[in-house]
Parts: C-alpha cells; structure tokens; sequence
C-alpha cells in the first residue's frame, strides 16, 4: 500500500498495513477516517503524525503525555477494553493530540480531555473522552 502525505508533499509513500491502528469508530469529527499511520520527522523524537489511510488530506500532530510533563491515569471499560483487544495495560500507548490555540500565533495546546488509547499488539485504537480529568503536571528542573 501507498499513500500521499500532503502536509510534506510526499507522494507514495510505502506504508505496510501490517502497521498502521485501525479506529472503529473514528476520531472526534473524523468519524469516516478509521485506518491511521503514525509517523515521525527525522530528528524529532516528541512530535508524530498520525495520518489518515482514508484521507490524506487529514494528518494530527500528537505527543505522549510525558512529553509535555502531564501524568494522568485513564480507566477503560471492559467495553472499550475489549473494543481496541487489549488485555495487557502495557500493551497500551497514550496520546494525545496538540494544535495551535490560534492558527497565526497561539501558542500550543494539547488535548488532554480526549487522549488517543493505542493497543500496540492488535494495533486499534480509540479516542477515550474524559470528564473529569485529574492531571497531575510535573515540573522537571534542568
């Protein structure tokens, strides 16, 4: 399989499927879009693209929580547990999608109220909406 990564103008670009998270019931406004590849930029090790298989038109930037120094724990029901297959916590990975507050010069926000739920071995996935979320910021002195 190929695909067009627009957001770089890259055009066929080798994805195995064998790789790429499936999300059933979409993302958030994106509910037609379900296969996802993620990707990253050389040289960068916090920022990955999760680009749609579905529209190449449609690409998230998104970071792990730790990366932005936010710890939080997100309980699944059995429901979503059994919706993405996972029955190991390690085999999960947490994400969460960041965007620019105000498209000329905001400053960057992340989505903690929606993290992206990743089951690496059956590779689905889910976008997990939280009510209450209790985060817990760190503060890493250098």
């Amino acid at each position: 399989m190929e695909i067009d990564i627009r957001r770089y103008g890259i055009k066929n670009v080798p994805v195995d499927p064998d790789t790429s998270f499936t999300f059933e019931r979409g993302l958030a406004g994106f509910e037609e879009s379900k296969r996802f590849k993620l990707f990253h930029e050389e040289g960068s090790k916090a920022v990955f693209w999760l680009q749609s298989l579905d529209d190449a038109s449609l690409t998230f930037p998104v970071v792990m929580p730790d990366a932005l120094d936010i710890e939080y724990q997100i309980e699944l029901s059995d429901e979503e547990c059994a919706r993405i297959g996972l029955k190991n916590p390690e085999d999960a990975i947490v994400a969460v999608i960041v965007y620019r507050e105000d498209a000329d010069n905001g400053k960057i926000v992340a989505n903690t109220l929606s993290p992206l739920i990743l089951n690496q071995e059956t590779r689905k996935g889910l976008q997990k909406t939280l009510q209450n979320v209790q985060s817990r910021l760190l503060y890493r002195a250098n």
